[in-house]
C-alpha cells in the first residue's frame, strides 16, 4: 500500500484535469439537451457511468498493467464471447444494428469493452512478434490475429469496425512496420474494398452513398448533417450561450446527446467553445504520447499507442461527421457523448494509460 501511495504521486494531473473538464462539459451539455425536464435520466446515467468509471480507474491503478501480458488467448476468447453475446436472446437491435445486449435495467454495447481487450491482445502479440513486421508474411499474420474480431464487429457496426481498424493500424505502425510492407498491404486493402462493400448491410451502403452525394437530403444521414452544420453555423464565434441553443431546443439536431453532441456545443459555445474542446483533447493526447515515450517497456508503450489510436480516430471522425467532412457512422465523441458503455470503456482506457505513466517514473519518497 505504501508503494502504491508513493507511485500515485506520479499520476499525470494534467491528463486527469482534461478528463474532468470533458466530463463536466458532457454533463452540462446533456443537461442543456434535456432542459425543462428536471434532472433527466440521461444525466443520471452519464454521471453514474463517470462515478463507476472513476472507481474503475482507481482499481486499475492499484494493479500493474503487466498482469495482462501473457493472457492474450484468454482475452481473445473473452472478446469473441462478448461480441457473439448480441446473438443470444439478450441481444437487441438499436439504430439498425444488433450490437447491444439487454440486461433488464440497462443496455450494454459489448464492442465498447472489446476495444480495450483488443488493444491488450494486439500489444501482447506485437511485443513478441514485432520483428516479423519487416516482411509481408508477418504483417498478414498480425492481420489474421485481428481479423475475426473486426469482421464480427463489421457485421453489425461499420463505425466500431473502423475504430478497431484504426487501433490496429496505429499499433503496427508503432511496432515498427516496414513502410514498403505497409504500402503493399494498403494496395491489397484498396483492392479488397469493392468486395467488402458488397457484404455491407443496406443502411451501411446508404450512409456511404449519402457521404458521396451530400446534396441529396433524402439519403440517410444527409439531413441530419445539414441540420448539424446549421447549428454550428448558428453558434458563430462566441455561441448562443449555454442552454440557449435554438436548433437544439427545436429538436432539429439529431441524436443531440450522443452522436451529434459536438453540434450542440458548437451552437451554444460557438467557435471558441469548440476550439477549447479540441484543445483539451489535443493536450490529453499529447500527454498520452509522452507516456508512450517514457514507458518502462515495449508492451506498455504499445498499449498506450493503441489507446491513442482509438481516441484520435473517434475524436476526428465524430467532429468531422458533424461538419459533413466524414460519413455518419454513429461513433461517439470520447468522454463527451452520452452512453454508459462508452464512458466506462473510455475511463478504463484512461486508467490503463495513467497506470503505464505512473509506473514509468521513479518513485518519490
Amino acid at each position: 500500500m505504501n508503494n502504491f501511495s508513493n507511485l500515485s504521486k506520479n499520476i499525470d494531473k494534467i491528463m486527469v484535469a482534461c478528463v474532468i473538464t470533458l466530463a463536466a462539459v458532457s454533463l452540462l451539455t446533456i443537461s442543456s439537451v434535456h432542459l425543462g425536464e428536471g434532472i433527466s435520466r440521461e444525466v443520471i446515467v452519464q454521471a453514474a457511468a463517470y462515478v463507476l468509471g472513476a472507481i474503475g480507474v482507481i482499481i486499475i491503478l492499484t494493479q500493474n498493467y503487466n498482469i495482462f501480458q501473457g493472457l492474450e488467448k484468454q482475452l481473445y476468447i473473452a472478446s469473441l464471447l462478448l461480441l457473439l453475446s448480441v446473438y443470444t436472446p439478450l441481444g437487441v437491435e438499436l439504430f439498425s444494428a444488433r450490437s447491444w445486449i439487454n440486461l433488464g435495467f440497462t443496455t450494454v454495447q459489448p464492442s465498447e469493452f472489446v476495444k480495450i481487450l483488443f488493444i491488450l491482445i494486439m500489444a501482447g502479440y506485437l511485443s513478441e512478434h514485432n520483428e516479423t513486421l519487416d516482411d509481408f508474411k508477418g504483417l498478414i499474420k498480425a492481420g489474421i490475429v485481428a481479423a475475426p474480431i473486426i469482421v464480427i464487429v463489421l457485421k453489425e457496426d461499420l463505425g466500431s469496425a473502423l475504430v478497431f481498424a484504426a487501433i490496429w493500424v496505429t499499433m503496427i505502425f508503432f511496432a515498427g512496420i516496414s513502410m514498403k510492407v505497409f504500402a503493399q498491404f494498403m494496395g491489397l486493402v484498396v483492392c479488397a474494398v469493392p468486395v467488402a462493400f458488397i457484404f455491407l448491410k443496406p443502411y451501411q451502403k446508404e450512409r456511404i452513398e449519402a457521404f458521396l452525394h451530400p446534396e441529396n437530403l433524402n439519403l440517410s444521414g444527409n439531413y441530419q448533417v445539414w441540420q448539424s452544420k446549421v447549428a454550428i453555423g448558428n453558434g458563430g464565434f462566441t455561441g448562443t450561450g449555454l442552454f440557449n441553443g435554438t436548433q437544439k431546443e427545436l429538436d432539429f439536431i439529431p441524436v443531440q446527446s450522443s452522436d451529434f453532441i459536438f453540434s450542440v456545443i458548437g451552437e451554444e459555445l460557438g467557435f471558441i467553445g469548440g476550439l477549447i474542446i479540441i484543445a483539451v483533447f489535443g493536450i490529453m493526447l499529447y500527454r498520452m504520447a509522452t507516456v508512450v515515450r517514457d514507458a518502462l517497456d515495449f508492451y506498455g508503450a504499445l498499449v498506450v499507442s493503441g489507446v491513442i489510436g482509438m481516441f484520435t480516430f473517434q475524436i476526428f471522425e465524430n467532429i468531422a461527421m458533424t461538419m459533413g467532412i466524414m460519413p455518419v457512422t454513429g461513433i461517439t465523441l470520447p468522454f463527451l457523448s452520452y452512453g454508459g458503455s462508452s464512458i466506462l470503456s473510455n475511463m478504463a482506457a484512461f486508467g490503463i494509460v495513467l497506470d503505464v505513466g505512473m509506473r514509468s517514473k521513479s518513485i518519490n519518497f
